[in-house]
């Protein structure tokens, strides 16, 4: 059927694969480091407290006292080509543009901070992507992760009068695919290390102690992994929860004391994977390979390593094919 001479061109139908993660603040700055703070700590998915209670905590106090502090961390592990997560979610999606062909295309996005999920979705849309394919690079479910960005994939669905059809990549804390490269990825970076770790330390993100008991399968979906991952490795795995903020209880063991612990019972070399996070990152690099690595040598530790995450390297992007693959299915023989 050939449209009428005064219809507005519309491109061929196309996917679009939106790759997602966490945020960053746009520069290691105290400026940038309050914007994104701003955002990050006003979801009501990451703080579940009343907000005519807590905003005036963190307009009030966090906000002018926290910003200077973590604009430091960044500082820390910031690189020329700007953020860590940035830098390896952004080459995540370079590596696996075309993968599927010309008529699916992959871009990335930030939950909170820039590139914003609103702002990616309406480009995909207005280049043609009737259906979008959102890939949250969290391995383990939570209310303040997954569930967050499928919040604010709604809100920008809500703001558009033709939306594309949606489909979510589920958590895959316990799919092969992501064990297996895990596994050889840990294997390849003991290679490379001088030394013989005594024990494995996997440290995921801390979350208060009460989102397990509403419900959140967090915790239980990290135990799973470790487990899994100790098989595979044929060697037991530590865990433990790091990141904690404020005075109520979180996950235990926690990280910290975990490594202090171990240390001070004559456990002398150590190497640290932090599985639940997809690409190295503030939390990984400054929290656990500077701080966590003091903690573990002035309590008596010899040897430590932080492994690197599975950012964007052969093994990563192994499994996101399968993962993204096997969610398109159906989608593709459409087009």
């Amino acid at each position: 059927m050939t449209p009428p001479a005064d219809h507005p061109a519309t491109p061929a139908p196309r996917i679009g694969v939106l790759i997602v993660n966490l945020g960053t603040p746009d520069a290691p700055d105290a400026k940038a480091v309050k914007r994104y703070l701003r955002e990050f700590l006003s979801d009501r998915r990451v703080v579940e407290i009343p907000p005519l209670l807590w905003q005036p905590i963190l307009r009030g106090i966090i906000l002018n006292t926290r910003p200077a502090k973590s604009a430091h961390a960044y500082q820390a592990v910031w690189t020329t080509e700007g953020s860590p997560l940035a830098v390896h979610t952004r080459n995540v999606a370079g590596v696996l543009k075309g993968q599927w062909g010309e008529a699916v295309m992959v871009d990335w996005a930030m939950r909170y901070g820039n590139p914003a999920i609103a702002e990616r979705i309406g480009a995909l849309k207005a280049a043609g992507c009737e259906r979008i394919l959102i890939v949250p690079l969290y391995p383990q479910y939570s209310g303040a992760t997954t569930a967050s960005v499928t919040d604010a994939v709604g809100a920008a669905l809500a703001d558009m009068r033709w939306q594309p059809a949606i489909r979510t990549v589920p958590p895959y804390h316990d799919d092969p695919a992501y064990i297996d490269a895990l596994a050889a990825s840990i294997t390849s970076q003991l290679r490379e290390i001088a030394f013989t770790p005594e024990r494995i330390v996997a440290s995921f993100h801390g979350m208060p102690e009460r989102t397990l008991k509403l419900g959140d399968p967090y915790h239980c979906q990290c135990v799973k992994t470790a487990r899994l991952l100790g098989e595979a490795l044929g060697r037991p795995i530590e865990l433990s929860f790091q990141s904690r903020f404020g005075r109520a209880k979180w996950l235990e063991p926690e990280t910290e004391s975990t490594l202090r612990g171990l240390a001070q019972d004559g456990v002398r070399d150590v190497a640290v994977i932090t599985p639940g996070f997809a690409a190295d990152c503030l939390e990984t690099l400054e929290e656990i390979g500077l701080r966590g690595r003091d903690v573990f040598l002035e309590a008596g530790g010899q040897n430590f390593a932080l492994l690197r995450c599975l950012n964007a390297e052969p093994d990563a992007i192994h499994l996101y094919r399968r993962l993204i693959s096997r969610e398109l299915a159906g989608w593709l023989d459409e087009l």
